[in-house]
């Protein structure tokens, strides 16, 4: 799985791959803890991730949204800039 973006100890990575199922999501990894969070809606659909990690990864996704549905439709690895 790709690394997206790192911040604060969240770790954002994406699969790459025919199998994957919808709806667009990405896979937020802080230390134990991960979720599966919506694309389109910054939600968490599955997973333990703490509130606030939560929180700042729902924002980073706010703020991203287009670049990462990009990747999401195209399959084309890019790197985004961390939440500041």
């Amino acid at each position: 799985m790709p690394v997206i973006s790192r911040f604060y100890g969240v770790i954002i990575k994406m699969y790459f791959s025919q199998s994957e199922h919808n709806p667009p999501h990405l896979h937020a990894i802080y230390g134990d803890y991960m979720g599966a969070i919506d694309i389109r809606t910054g939600e968490m659909i599955e997973g333990d991730l703490p509130n606030r990690a939560l929180k700042m990864v729902k924002e980073w996704t706010s703020l991203h949204r287009e670049e990462l549905m990009k990747i999401w439709e195209t399959q084309e690895f890019t790197e985004i800039t961390p939440l500041d």
